[in-house]
């Protein structure tokens, strides 16, 4: 056997060169690479789960092509055939390609598929995973978690009561600079920790919209599941279903479910107890009717107030004008300065609170740099993933809160030990925290 060892001053030169590439502080990556374990294991030909892909959109495509490091593709599902053709034909290998299905339930009656990546629009979420867990399958599922707050109770139980591993895939708990700034604010870093600022795009706002043919190879019907059932609209499906409320939450559910996420970790508490919101920009009717540009106010029981506003001059798709002077991200704001933080920045208003070490007596959180490996890893090894059901489950009812604030238009009181509002209007908030699925697209759809 052979030995390599490392010199101290390779070691650094490492470190630092990382460092420069990654924009982290040197101290930061060379803790990383003395405490780094073993990457997450690559399985031998031998001992590859079987992958199931359900959603063949293109975020869908691009986690089942990460999920390849791990596993073989047996199958592929969606209710568009030609979502369902192209990736097939996408991940063809050797000339076999992987089967095609247009009902997720009959996927999940393979015994040879273990794993499930789950990338549906956000409405179906919660039923293809209670039936994948409950058909003993393990689940990579896109986020937000859940549709609705009473969504996210049901699948934790589902996912307890059949032992299977859940991982949301809100893989910033998985990107260093986040965990960085998370461990310096939970380490005193900032003083007192005043304000967490959550910056996202504004969505789209438009209409009225017409209805048109149902396209070809399309199961509209099936499409719109649990959701009421209206006439084709091409606006209403694929990409932009995420900014009509029947099928998701717009921004806040969409970028929101990261950031607020990572705010919520930074916190280290459950959720809010009042929230407030300011709607900045009304729906047009007859068309989008996810609010477009807000400003939602939690505060935390420990005094904390995260603030959770759009750029309006920003969007989705990339813009680059800056509102406020930051664009889609996290500002963390202390009695000793701010740290701000998002997949490409990461500044503070004085260099030593991110260059200077954390003590060795700090605490910790929970390392992984691999989202998709750290779930096969959880898969073999049957632990938690970094971000499990529960996890999953706070994070979206976060943004949850703020859309049921939104649409009531009034501050609302939250208790976050039993999950329920409390106080002024509670009754008509907590009518909100389910919805009435439309029949056969109901619980009973998944047993």
């Amino acid at each position: 056997m052979t030995h390599h060892r490392i010199s101290r001053r390779s070691f650094v030169k490492r470190g630092a060169i990382l460092a420069a590439a990654s924009g982290l502080p040197a101290w930061f990556i060379e803790r990383e690479l003395a405490l780094a374990g073993e990457p997450a294991r690559r399985p031998g030909p031998n001992d590859r789960p079987g992958i199931a892909l359900i959603g063949c959109g293109g975020m869908g495509r691009g986690d089942a092509n990460n999920a390849l490091r791990f596993g073989d593709l047996m199958a592929v599902c969606d209710v568009d055939e030609g979502h369902a053709e192209a990736a097939a034909k996408q991940f063809t290998r050797d000339g076999k390609a992987p089967a095609r299905y247009n009902d997720f339930r009959k996927v999940l009656e393979r015994e040879d598929i273990q794993v499930i990546i789950q990338a549906t629009p956000d409405h179906w979420h919660t039923l293809v995973n209670m039936a994948a867990v409950r058909a003993k399958k393990d689940v990579y599922g896109e986020k937000p978690l859940t549709l609705t707050i009473d969504e996210g109770r049901r699948l934790a139980r589902a996912v307890r009561e059949n032992r299977a591993v859940l991982q949301t895939g809100s893989q910033q708990r998985s990107d260093r600079r986040f965990r960085l700034v998370t461990e310096l604010v939970r380490n005193g870093r900032l003083g007192k920790l005043r304000q967490v600022t959550v910056y996202l795009p504004a969505g789209l706002r438009g209409g009225p919209f017409a209805p048109s043919p149902v396209p070809a190879g399309l199961n509209w019907d099936y499409w719109l599941g649990q959701a009421p059932r209206v006439d084709y609209v091409k606006e209403r499906c694929h990409t932009t279903f995420r900014y009509w409320l029947d099928y998701s939450g717009g921004t806040m559910t969409d970028w929101g479910a990261h950031h607020n996420d990572i705010a919520r970790w930074a916190i280290g508490l459950e959720g809010p107890v009042s929230i407030e919101a300011q709607v900045r920009a009304e729906p047009v009717p007859g068309g989008y009717t996810a609010i477009s540009e807000y400003e939602v106010v939690f505060t935390y029981a420990n005094g904390v107030r995260q603030i959770v506003k759009t750029t309006p001059d920003d969007n989705i798709f990339g813009g680059v004008v800056k509102r406020d002077g930051q664009r889609n991200g996290l500002r963390f704001e202390g009695s000793e300065g701010w740290i701000w933080v998002n997949r490409g920045d990461l500044e503070a208003s004085d260099e030593a609170l991110l260059s200077t070490p954390l003590p060795e007596s700090a605490a910790r959180l929970e390392v992984s740099n691999d989202h998709m490996g750290n779930f096969f890893e959880c898969v073999r090894t049957r632990r938690d993933p970094i971000c499990h059901v529960e996890v999953g489950h706070r994070s979206a009812s976060m943004c949850h809160l703020a859309a049921i604030a939104l649409a009531l238009r009034r501050k609302l009181e939250w208790d976050p030990a039993r999950e329920q509002f409390v106080g002024d209007g509670s009754a008509q908030a907590n009518a909100r925290i389910a919805r009435e699925q439309r029949r056969p697209y109901d619980y009973s759809f998944v047993g």
